[in-house]
């Protein structure tokens, strides 16, 4: 590293070369979430056409191998003629410059996903090889870039009367990694969420790896999706209804121009679901942060539903019914097209603009007042829903309080009688480990350090939390004593300052049981302690599953396949001796203590959350009541239950 620094020593990156070098500042990572933010780039560019009534049909082909794909639509085409400033061809200035497009003003576009100027270049320079082809002006023109550097002019092909873009990349391996593959799973939800949100609008997706052929089309929109959303979650609609609302409004930017308005469309219903779900767009572009227009119906459903209540006087005395219970159960979704979207990041994963709050708010609050007031019934089933969730908030929030009375103690007093607890007080060096079995747990308090190791052993399988809210969880004697272990609480008590244990280790047995147990618990942890793995605190044992003895060394291996490899790589003529554990409780304490215990010699394999979405998604599927996406998952992976200890 040089000691000086001067005017050599600054470094100027010139057209593309800065998204080369930071990927993650325009497309948020290099995973596969960033991978697949490039096809959404160049989809919402096709969609502005469709959203400004120059375009109806987008074709997406995926390669048979999934590392190439090709966005088509029948729009007016990227303009190609010589740009009078810069005198390049203005298709190689979008495709090359940061910044540059025709959504910066009015004219073009009056509603648009993609108002930064940078989707199609920043695809270009992440890309090893694209390619794209513009018809108009009654030509045929094409241009190949590498790593996004043209690879010639804009060329003239054949003559043709159609209109439209293509345009076909592959991903840079340099910039992604090996697996530059597409998730066609992946792809498919993405398209059809979109032709949901643009009535009219007709997707064709090419599934190259399987060959198949999806048309997706949607006459009802977000009302038709709506329904496939909370048929998918496994929900049941608290009543029969389902409320669309679709408005238009001049803003004050809108002045000028008559014809520019801020539109809004929204359905929403509420079902058994524990918690509300909200999907929001924003000129199609789908913001999972939320944001403003959020905010703004949010606030809008509250004073509806309040105003309703008060009016006909169904608030029972002595209670006080909060937001949160009026939106328990929620599932709304809310798509808005406006002029100018303030979004933060190139992302667009939020909604910055403060007018939008009030827009969102004075189109919605009225009407939805109006129908509850013109469909008693309805309204009457929905406000019996939220005085129970009400009752049930309170409910929990005095059990959680005894929870924490018994446990927010400095010594750990008062806890379950089967906890062996550690000698120190310091979360920080202290650890927990949850123990499958009374066996097993006994072996453990055995082989365990005293001084900074505690074990709590638990019986059998614990509750499915997948579904259950707070109130339900506490009822359940084995995880409310787990809570009542970790001293941090739960629900609207959780306090991460009380949490007793820094590390805390579930210890089961290698086999089909202790994985179930492990995803059981794993499941409580997601949905009801969400923070102690953001905050890497949840971690998996990895106990032994043989001991090998070779003359006078001992192997120890987690896996059939792990043992295999200890006898292949040792070569020695005596003859191995393999022990098989059927389980912990099987184990000697100084064996637990040797392979699982002691920070040393141990394996802990540490929780991390890097997908929250997919995550949840993953936990819901394959956790949830509806039976049809874990019988998908395991015929996919049918294959793998030949390694299963059964």
């Amino acid at each position: 590293m040089s000691k000086t620094y001067n005017a050599r020593d600054i470094v100027v990156l010139e057209g593309i070369e800065p998204v080369r070098r930071r990927p993650a500042m325009y497309i948020g990572g290099t995973d596969k979430t960033g991978l697949h933010h490039l096809v959404g780039e160049i989809v919402d560019n096709a969609v502005d056409e469709v959203m400004n009534g120059y375009a109806s049909r987008i074709t997406v082909e995926l390669d048979r191998h999934g590392d190439g794909i090709r966005i088509t639509d029948n729009g007016r085409g990227i303009p190609v003629d010589r740009h009078p400033l810069y005198r390049k061809s203005a298709l190689e200035i979008i495709m090359t410059t940061l910044h540059a497009g025709g959504k910066f003003e009015t004219g073009s576009y009056l509603h648009s996903g993609g108002l930064h100027g940078v989707g199609a270049s920043v695809v270009n320079a992440l890309s090893q090889y694209l390619e794209v082809t513009v018809k108009r002006d009654g030509y045929e023109w094409q241009q190949t870039y590498r790593a996004g550097k043209p690879q010639g002019p804009v060329t003239r092909k054949k003559a043709t009367r159609e209109t439209g873009t293509s345009v076909y990349f592959q991903p840079d391996p340099a910039i992604f990694g090996k697996r530059t593959t597409f998730d066609p799973t992946l792809l498919k939800e993405t398209l059809e969420a979109r032709a949901y949100l643009h009535k009219g609008l007709t997707i064709v997706f090419h599934d190259g790896t399987t060959n198949e052929t999806h048309e997706f089309v949607h006459k009802q929109g977000i009302q038709e999706y709506l329904r496939k959303l909370v048929s998918e979650r496994g929900r049941k609609p608290t009543a029969d209804f389902l409320f669309y609302l679709e408005r238009s409004s001049r803003t004050d930017q809108d002045s000028q121009t008559s014809d520019q308005r801020f539109r809004l469309e929204v359905a929403l219903q509420w079902t058994d679901e524990p918690a509300e779900f909200i999907r929001s767009y924003v000129n199609g572009v789908a913001t999972p942060s939320g944001g403003t227009h959020e905010s703004g119906l949010r606030t809008a459903i509250v004073k509806a539903a309040r105003q309703y209540m008060e009016t006909h006087q169904l608030i029972p005395k002595g209670l006080a019914i909060q937001a949160e219970d009026i939106r328990e159960g929620l599932a709304c979704i809310l798509s808005v097209f406006m002029l100018n979207p303030q979004f933060q990041g190139q992302t667009k994963d939020r909604l910055n603009n403060p007018e939008v709050q009030g827009l969102v708010d004075n189109a919605v609050r009225p009407a939805l007042e109006t129908f509850f007031h013109e469909n008693q019934s309805i309204a009457e089933a929905l406000i019996n829903r939220m005085i129970l969730a009400a009752r049930a908030r309170e409910a929990s929030r005095e059990a959680s309080k005894a929870v924490r009375r018994k446990s927010a103690v400095s010594h750990r007093l008062n806890l379950p009688g089967k906890l062996a607890d550690c000698q120190s007080t310091d979360p920080t060096v202290s650890e927990l480990f949850i123990v499958e079995g009374d066996s097993a747990g006994g072996t453990a308090k055995q082989g365990r350090d005293l001084t900074t190791q505690a074990i709590f052993p638990i019986r059998g399988k614990v509750l499915n939390t997948e579904e259950l809210s707070v109130t339900k969880v506490i009822e359940n004697k084995e995880l409310a004593d787990l809570v009542k272990v970790l001293g941090c609480g739960i629900g609207k008590e959780f306090d991460y300052t009380r949490l007793r244990y820094h590390k805390v280790i579930l210890l089961m047995d290698a086999d089909i049981d202790g994985y179930h147990i492990s995803t059981l618990l794993l499941t409580f942890f997601f949905r009801h302690l969400p923070e102690l793995i953001k905050h890497g605190h949840i971690y998996i044992a990895q106990p032994p599953l043989y001991r090998i003895d070779i003359g006078k060394e001992i192997y120890w291996a987690g896996s059939d396949e792990e043992k295999e490899r200890i006898l292949a790589a040792t070569r020695s003529h005596a003859k191995p001796t393999i022990s098989r554990f059927k389980g912990l409780g099987e184990m000697f304490p100084q064996q637990l203590k040797e392979t699982t215990l002691d920070p040393k010699t141990r394996r802990l394999l540490k929780i991390e959350l890097h997908d929250e979405q997919e995550t949840n998604r993953t936990f819901h599927e394959l956790m949830g009541k509806r039976t049809d996406a874990r019988y998908a998952f395991l015929m996919a992976n049918a294959t793998m239950a030949d390694n299963l200890d059964v």
